[in-house]
């Protein structure tokens, strides 16, 4: 019944609905009706020749077209199970994230004959395609999943920083958090990593101070040592420069081998 309402909304005329959908015109008025009563709403103001939708009837036309989307999909689904070599669609935030090579390849080694698709996507848009169905797995900094995702951990990272060869930082083995008070630091986007980025300034303030952060972002972890080692400026959020002496600015970075 969904699709005769989606057809005559948009069509707007029986006679012309009815014969897209290759049904008689009386057909189809009784289809409608029992979609009205079906909802207990009026869908349509009808005249002789024509009709429009009520208020209810727009906001429904969205869901019905939505509904007949998944409807599609779902078929289309479950031919390609029948006819095409299993696939897997996973979700990542950064193709530069180290874990997904390894990952990946160890799961193509252990299922030669599965195809995986990756899909660039941040943590809260992978839950939004997991929630629909449109990823089957999804990987990333997650751990406030909402209650239709199942989450697992795969492992902890160790944090760091990307500074250039000539910072202050750059020979040592390690970086204490507070010695982060006095560089400005750069994150990654908030759509694409809101959990880390609140991690990082929760982390900062648990040492005793404030973050200084740029308003730039960058979208993956290789665009930010791009940032750094090429020495390029952003404008920060305080209205004070930064010390000519201070070089670029740092950023966060899930590099094993740099452990704050």
């Amino acid at each position: 019944m969904e699709r005769y309402f989606v057809t005559l909304a948009e069509e707007l005329r029986f006679g012309r609905a009815a014969a897209r959908e290759h049904i008689v015109q009386s057909a189809l008025s009784q289809q409608i009706q029992g979609l009205e009563r079906e909802l207990g709403v009026r869908l349509l103001d009808r005249s002789a020749h024509h009709v429009d939708l009520t208020p209810a009837g727009a906001a429904f036309l969205i869901e019905a077209r939505q509904i007949l989307d998944h409807v599609s999909r779902a078929g289309q689904v479950a031919r390609n199970a029948v006819t095409s070599a299993p696939t897997l669609r996973v979700g990542i935030v950064d193709a530069g994230y180290d874990s997904m090579p390894q990952i990946l390849r160890e799961l193509q080694r252990a299922h030669p004959d599965i195809t995986i698709h990756q899909v660039e996507a941040s943590a809260p848009e992978q839950c939004r395609q997991l929630g629909d169905g449109r990823l089957d797995i999804g990987i990333g900094h997650a751990s406030q999943a909402p209650h239709e995702v199942t989450s697992k951990r795969i492992r902890l990272d160790p944090l760091g920083v990307l500074v250039p060869d000539d910072h202050r930082f750059a020979t040592l083995t390690g970086v204490p958090v507070a010695a982060l008070a006095d560089e400005l630091l750069l994150l990654s986007e908030e759509e694409q990593t809101p959990e880390l980025n609140r991690f990082v300034i929760e982390l900062c303030r648990a040492a005793g101070f404030a973050p200084t952060v740029y308003k730039g972002t960058v979208e993956s972890s290789r665009a930010a040592a791009d940032l750094v080692l090429g020495h390029r400026w952003l404008e920060p959020i305080l209205p004070t420069p930064p010390p000519a002496d201070e070089g670029a600015p740092a950023t966060n970075s899930r590099r094993g081998d740099d452990p704050l």
